[in-house]
């Protein structure tokens, strides 16, 4: 492949989408705070690079995956990612941040001649692994078409939904969906054991109705199996949550239920569980355990 690729961000996230970028044939530059992520991606055949600055150079498309808005300022404006990239060059932003920080980095890529988009994906580890994330992307239809290629390799579904910004919008609205059904499962599953009624059989019941969401079963399977190993850590559903309602001030919406998931959540966390998986909000719920 002719393109190449830049990968900021070697977490869970950006380090499987690397090295499918590798298996695809493409050239890659990888950089990452904690330099020790890149090695087996070098390994692989990746280009480790000590900056920002030095990951984008040459490349045409650049694909972000960070922890959060103070990671992604850090990136592109603190250590000068956006000012290494030549002009007609596409930001693919993978992060999960808040609409205010897109909104931020977009105008100054703007002014540099930079394509930005708002790019976050849908899935975990399985699926990057697989290549079968969905795009959530806002921004320039062009850069769209440019980076396209490259996502397809990464990609399960592609969805363009607007302008600047409303990639970020609509990807912190389906993690609140989620981590809400995850809640109120775990609720569910807490009162019907309490009340004397078998766990597996309430799940069965509750699994088969159309109340409930291949997600959430999903969920109530995993919460009864007491498995939490991480994928959507509790910690980071309770930053996404916090930018939910950061989103939702600037809107001039109200989400409570939103705000009330939150709360048990940022209690699961200040309780140690943060590092667990997202279902270890059921240990939050005493008829559950787990």
């Amino acid at each position: 492949m002719s393109e190449k690729v830049a990968v900021l961000g070697l977490g869970a996230m950006g380090s499987r989408m690397a090295a499918r970028l590798l298996d695809a044939g493409y050239a890659v530059s990888v950089y990452n705070r904690t330099a020790k992520a890149a090695e087996p991606l070098v390994a692989l055949g990746a280009t480790g690079a000590a900056s920002p600055r030095e990951a984008v150079q040459g490349c045409g498309v650049v694909i972000a995956c960070v922890r959060d808005d103070e990671a992604a300022r850090a990136i592109w404006l603190g250590e000068g990612g956006l000012s290494a990239l030549e002009p007609g060059s596409v930001v693919v932003e993978s992060s999960t941040l808040t609409p205010a920080c897109v909104s931020e980095i977009a105008a100054e890529a703007a002014a540099q001649g930079v394509i930005y988009l708002d790019a976050p994906v849908v899935g975990t580890r399985p699926q990057a692994e697989a290549g079968q994330l969905v795009y959530l992307v806002g921004g320039e239809r062009e850069g769209l078409s440019r980076a396209r290629p490259i996502l397809e390799v990464l990609a399960g579904a592609i969805h363009y939904v607007g302008a600047s910004g409303t990639g970020a919008t609509l990807k912190l609205a389906v993690n609140a969906l989620f981590t809400v059904q995850v809640a109120a499962m775990a609720e569910a599953l807490s009162l019907a054991s309490g009340s004397g009624i078998d766990r597996q059989a309430a799940f069965e019941v509750l699994g088969a109705l159309p109340v409930t969401s291949a997600a959430a079963k999903g969920a109530a399977s995993l919460m009864l199996a007491g498995k939490h190993t991480p994928m959507f850590p509790i910690e980071l559903v309770v930053k996404d949550l916090g930018y939910v309602e950061a989103a939702a001030e600037q809107a001039e919406v109200s989400v409570p239920i939103t705000a009330a998931a939150r709360a048990v959540y940022a209690q699961a966390q200040v309780e140690g569980d943060g590092g667990l998986n997202v279902t270890a909000v059921a240990r939050q719920f005493g008829g559950l355990g787990g």
